[in-house]
């Protein structure tokens, strides 16, 4: 699972900052001609799977404009025009061009300065090379995270560790600040923070006598999603197997004191203890299979407010460390049961409708909490609308996946979405994540202080983007309501 994650960054040697444009380019962008229509050029983009496509003089055979995914939403969807008007009514005019021989660092440092995403390559004569986007120059950072994962890799004791997580939010922090979008940063963040366990945990192992027997540490809630931001507690779990001639109350009594040690050194390490203490050194949460099991059927059956929360956390485990064929085995067990467990659903569907966007018909945001006046809860408003709705999708048609846009990809054939109408719910999604990171990454807050900001903080555009992305969130929710008659 780590190495998928890590396979991300894995570049080759020479690819750093002070390579030449030339060199980034690695395929033929997208184009299509200057009188083309937008539809046409839709078309061209999810053929090249594309988020960005060069507009061409066909005469000249000259970049004239490009036209990207963000634009599609603001300057298409959200002013309702027809598609078959000409790209060139809605691309940007104004194109940023660079010459092959110049550097990628160069070319970040134009994207900062001119606060844009692309910039067109040219030769001498003006005729298109490529394209490169601030996501091809943050792969070039990958040696960095290389030597960060080997950093971890040769640790030898927590204070080794404590240097390699502070590392960790540095360059969390550095990517932040050069652009680099919530999608890929927060899966980069939870893979390094991955590995950050994976190595507690292999020198607590050493300390302690462990049970022969397979067993399996397991990330849960946002760890479990890939979903974690700048500031993060612990949420994990343990499942072991029980063989024959053995009970499962003397396993987990052997276990415990392992999870615990884990679980400090984690906190050491600066993942804070969970609050709620679920955590594996907790004995709810070191349990046999059959005991997640009898957990997860418990909760299914019952309609308590906390057996609801439980599933919103402990729905999203991934295997971290150990046998895997545990979790894939809960994984599966879960996938068949669940969709059986209508009742649950629909309880669950319920509870994710009832938080309401924080838009109103008047205002054009709503205000609820007096110790944070005039502020927005980006997690329990925002990010967590799109969570639920996806966990309960998933749930309801035996998806596997845990990170929420790759459970709404994954179900939106089943639910007849389009493939435009699921990317503009993901965008919504990850523009509300990027501005939860922007103001972690600006202030020095904790608890509900780290999620909440003050819509005048934002320009005109992004308390317009905000707003559109809370609509796509009640979209999702007018969907669970037609589907569970709410």
């Amino acid at each position: 699972m780590i190495e998928q994650g890590l396979s991300e960054w894995d570049a080759q040697d020479d690819n750093n900052m002070q390579s030449e444009l030339g060199s980034v380019v690695r395929r033929s962008p997208a184009v299509i001609g200057l009188d083309a229509s937008i539809r046409a050029a839709l078309e061209v983009m999810d053929r090249h799977q594309s988020r960005a496509i060069v507009v061409i003089d066909p005469e000249s055979e000259r970049p004239r404009g490009v036209f990207t995914l963000p634009d599609l939403v603001r300057r298409v969807v959200l002013k309702e025009l027809d598609i078959n008007q000409p790209i060139a009514d809605v691309m940007t005019r104004n194109l940023v061009t660079m010459r092959p021989h110049q550097t990628a660092h160069q070319a970040a440092v134009l994207m900062a300065q001119r606060n844009i995403r692309h910039v067109m390559v040219t030769d001498l004569q003006g005729h298109l090379v490529g394209i490169v986007s601030q996501n091809d120059l943050y792969s070039l950072q990958r040696s960095g995270v290389r030597e960060l994962s080997a950093e971890i890799a040769r640790a030898a004791d927590i204070g080794a560790l404590k240097l390699a997580s502070d590392s960790i939010d540095r360059l969390a922090h550095s990517m932040l600040h050069k652009g680099v979008g919530a999608e890929a940063l927060t899966h980069f963040i939870s893979t390094l923070n991955d590995l950050l366990t994976l190595r507690v945990i292999e020198l607590t192992e050493a300390e302690f006598e462990l049970p022969d027997v397979p067993w399996c540490w397991i990330a849960l809630g946002s760890e479990g999603r890939y979903e974690q931001t700048l500031y993060t507690d612990q949420d994990n779990g343990i499942i072991f197997d029980v063989p024959v001639g053995t009970d499962a109350a003397s396993l987990r009594e052997a276990f415990l004191p392992f999870a615990q040690a884990v679980n400090n050194k984690l906190d050491a390490c600066g993942f804070m203890l969970c609050k709620g203490n679920i955590m594996a050194g907790n004995p709810q949460w070191c349990l046999s299979l059959t005991e997640w099991k009898n957990c997860f059927a418990d909760w299914m059956e019952e309609s308590r407010p906390q057996a609801l929360l439980n599933a919103s956390i402990f729905f999203d485990f991934r295997p971290l460390h150990g046998d895997e064929t545990l979790a894939e085995s809960l994984r599966t067990w879960l996938n068949g049961r669940a969709p059986e467990n209508t009742v649950f659903l629909r309880l669950m569907a319920k509870n994710a409708v009832d938080c309401q966007p924080p838009i109103g018909l008047i205002r054009e945001f709503v205000f609820d909490n007096k110790s944070f006046p005039h502020t927005i809860d980006l997690k329990k408003s925002g990010s967590r609308l799109f969570v639920d709705a996806a966990r309960i999708f998933s749930l309801a048609h035996g998806i596997g996946y845990t990170s929420t846009a790759q459970r709404l990809r994954a179900a939106s054939n089943k639910l007849a979405l389009g493939k435009d109408d699921i990317s503009a719910v993901i965008e919504g999604f990850y523009f509300i994540q990027t501005l939860r990171l922007r103001h972690q990454h600006r202030s020095d807050l904790a608890d509900d202080a780290a999620n909440r900001i003050d819509p005048d903080s934002l320009n005109q555009l992004e308390r317009h983007i905000l707003r559109e992305a809370f609509k796509q969130a009640k979209r999702l929710q007018q969907r669970l309501a037609l589907d569970y008659q709410l």
